[in-house]
C-alpha cells in the first residue's frame, strides 16, 4: 500500500496509517499478529529501522503490543482507540477548517448542512 512514498508524509507515518487501516478494515483483527518489521522492510523495500519506527509509534498509541520471541500483535480495543483519534483529527484538520472558510465567504450553517446533505458520496 505505500505507493504514496512521493508524499511529504514520513514513510513510517504512511507504514504506520496502513496498519492502522487495515485494523479500521477488520483485515488485522485484535489479537492477531502483524508484519514484522523484517517482512515489511522486505516487501515495501524500505529500511527495517523505518519500519520498526512505525510498528513502534503504534506500540506507543495503545494499537499494538510485543509479545517476547513471538511479534507483535494487535491490542484489544485497538480499533476503538484508532476511530477516536481519527475522529478527533478529521474535526480540528478538516470541519474546523470548513467551517472558517465557510463563515469568511458568508456560507451560514443551513447552507453547510444543504452542501453536505446533497452530496452524494456518503
Amino acid at each position: 500500500m505505500i505507493e504514496n512514498l512521493g508524499e511529504d508524509k514520513s514513510i513510517y507515518l504512511q507504514i504506520s496509517e496502513m496498519i492502522e487501516d487495515e485494523i479500521l478494515r477488520d483485515i488485522l483483527r485484535e489479537e492477531e499478529q502483524v508484519p514484522s518489521t523484517t517482512e515489511l522492510s522486505k516487501f515495501y523495500k524500505i529500511n527495517p529501522a523505518t519500519a520498526a519506527k512505525g510498528i513502534n509509534l503504534l506500540v506507543d498509541k495503545g494499537i499494538l503490543y510485543k509479545k517476547r520471541g513471538i511479534g507483535m500483535f494487535v491490542c484489544e480495543g485497538a480499533k476503538d482507540r484508532i476511530k477516536e483519534a481519527r475522529r478527533t483529527s478529521f474535526y480540528e484538520n478538516y470541519v474546523k477548517r470548513i467551517i472558517s472558510e465557510a463563515k469568511l465567504i458568508g456560507i451560514d450553517k443551513a447552507e453547510l448542512k444543504k452542501m453536505i446533505d446533497e452530496t452524494k458520496e456518503l
